[in-house]
């Protein structure tokens, strides 16, 4: 076969895919991907969302800060628990894990307004709470440091040397 006699072909062959395109887009259905299971979410992480929400001042969503929350919010928000679609447990939950946060702990300065559920100033972190604010947040690093695997370290310049030389 010649090259005209492939350039010719190929031209064909684009025109009759075209016109299949063209004239029945129907045939060519998307086959749906099976069924996935829902994922099942975290009880504390669902909760958070619910509170994000409905209470976005209180519960910013990420990139927004964090702000220090308001002592005994817990209780309010048991309040809003049919309105939430939660239960109790969940919203404990969720509470925790948003208090535990690095984000939380650097929201937790000196003289920092603390809010309630509709975003209200209803009193300030004190230097104590700061100062416990900071503790966590350093002690939360390390941990973390400490959980990261470590690198093996290349060998030094001498090692490697000796072992070239005992070759």
């Amino acid at each position: 076969m010649g090259f005209e006699q492939l350039a010719e072909l190929r031209d064909r062959l684009r025109a009759e895919k075209v016109q299949v395109k063209t004239d029945s887009p129907e045939q060519r259905k998307r086959k749906s991907a099976p069924q996935a299971k829902p994922r099942e979410q975290d009880p504390g992480v669902e909760a958070i969302w619910r509170l994000q929400k409905h209470f976005p001042l209180a519960f910013p969503v990420n990139p927004a800060p964090k702000v220090p929350l308001k002592e005994g919010i817990l209780k309010d928000a048991e309040q809003h628990l049919e309105l939430l679609g939660i239960s109790s447990e969940q919203l404990k939950q969720g509470i925790a894990i948003w208090c535990r946060g690095s984000r939380y702990w650097a929201s937790m300065t000196e003289n920092a307004p603390r809010l309630d559920l509709n975003g209200q100033a209803v009193g300030v972190v004190t230097a104590a709470q700061a100062l416990y604010a900071k503790q966590q947040a350093k002690r939360q690093r390390a941990q973390a440091r400490r959980s990261q695997p470590k690198p093996k370290a290349p060998a030094s310049a001498a090692e490697t040397a000796a072992e070239q030389v005992v070759d």
